[in-house]
């Protein structure tokens, strides 16, 4: 008679991934640990990572609920399918990561609360200019033909956050987060002793504060007009918000090792807010608007234009976990 095989005394952590609607970027910083991946594959069992190994969805299901320790999870809800792995996920893993700007604050995925789904499916199906679509067919749920069927998830009207859907432990941002910020999480979250559900795990202060031009910044910041990185020259020893480039590091959490004002970039606040703020967008908007060099209504008018894309600035990767959360949509266009 063969004997089963030996279970082990302390089997490993069980850990899991997966990617919502993002970019796929969060998956390439599990990558961009290097040969550090090989430490993180040595100390726990990835039972679920789709994007890079042949795990199924049945797979999940077959885990007993709380097994995994914890759930990486990136990327917004943006349809059906996601919002059901969501919810599987939550059940099965003891701890929930919402890992990057788009699990966590929506991202610039959910820039799509600008438009309806009506909006978007035209745009894409009907009216870009590399489309020929005559007869306008759109995706279906559900189609059915000699006998076959086929079916995709479906397509929500609102674009939401992670923790909008399922209830989420911790938040790991940035677009995408470092290595080094997940690695230092993944060291967390094995080392047994927990920060407060909740919690950002990063620097809660702003990212000014790392950021190897604040020295250059002056004491009074004031200006008259607001450029776009492509329409100036930025001096890279030189505080780039005091060039006139909107930059929003004096709203963003820090954490990212100021890796856009060191490739001589301004920061566009991929890492959120701290936690003394409430809506992120609004605080990157007082900050800026409160350097304007004027006390006149049509002269900061004119300043306030040179800013071409306030709600794609100051909300770029904020919009569903805001305060505004999505632009109001006619009842005439909406779709079930």
């Amino acid at each position: 008679m063969t004997k089963p095989a030996a279970v082990p005394k302390n089997p490993k952590p069980k850990v899991a991934f997966y990617w919502c609607a993002s970019c796929g970027g969060c998956e390439e910083t599990v990558l961009d640990l290097d040969e550090r991946v090989l430490d993180v594959v040595a100390a726990v069992d990835i039972v679920f990572w789709p994007v890079a190994l042949d795990f199924k969805r049945h797979d999940v299901e077959a885990l007993p609920d709380g097994s995994i320790l914890a759930a990486f999870v990136n990327g917004a809800v943006r349809t059906t399918e996601q919002e059901e792995m969501a919810h599987l996920l939550r059940k099965k893993a003891k701890v929930l990561v919402a890992l990057g700007s788009c699990a966590q604050l929506g991202g610039i995925a959910g820039l799509a609360n600008l438009s309806s789904r009506e909006g978007i499916l035209q745009s894409s199906y009907c009216e870009s200019p590399s489309t020929v679509n005559a007869e306008k067919v759109f995706p279906q749920t559900l189609y059915k033909e000699n006998g076959y069927s086929v079916s995709l998830p479906g397509l929500f009207e609102t674009v939401c956050s992670l923790d909008q859907v399922v209830d989420v432990d911790y938040y790991l941002p940035g677009c995408p987060p470092t290595p080094k910020l997940l690695w230092d999480a993944v060291h967390v979250l094995l080392g047994g002793e927990l920060p407060p559900k909740g919690t950002v795990l990063a620097p809660d202060r702003a990212l000014c504060e790392e950021c190897p031009r604040k020295d250059t910044r002056p004491e009074k910041l004031t200006l008259k007009e607001f450029k776009r990185p492509q329409d100036a020259v930025i001096d890279e020893a030189t505080c780039v918000l005091a060039q006139g480039v909107v930059c929003l590091g004096p709203a963003t959490r820090s954490g990212c090792e100021a890796l856009c004002p060191q490739g001589n970039m301004p920061c566009t606040g991929c890492f959120g807010p701290t936690s003394r703020v409430r809506d992120y967008g609004a605080k990157a908007l007082s900050a800026i608007s409160s350097i304007i060099d004027s006390n006149d209504p049509e002269e900061i008018e004119k300043i306030v234009h040179t800013v071409p894309d306030p709600v794609g600035t100051f909300y770029r990767y904020s919009l569903p976990a805001s305060l505004l959360r999505r632009k109001k949509i006619d009842e005439a266009l909406k779709t079930k």
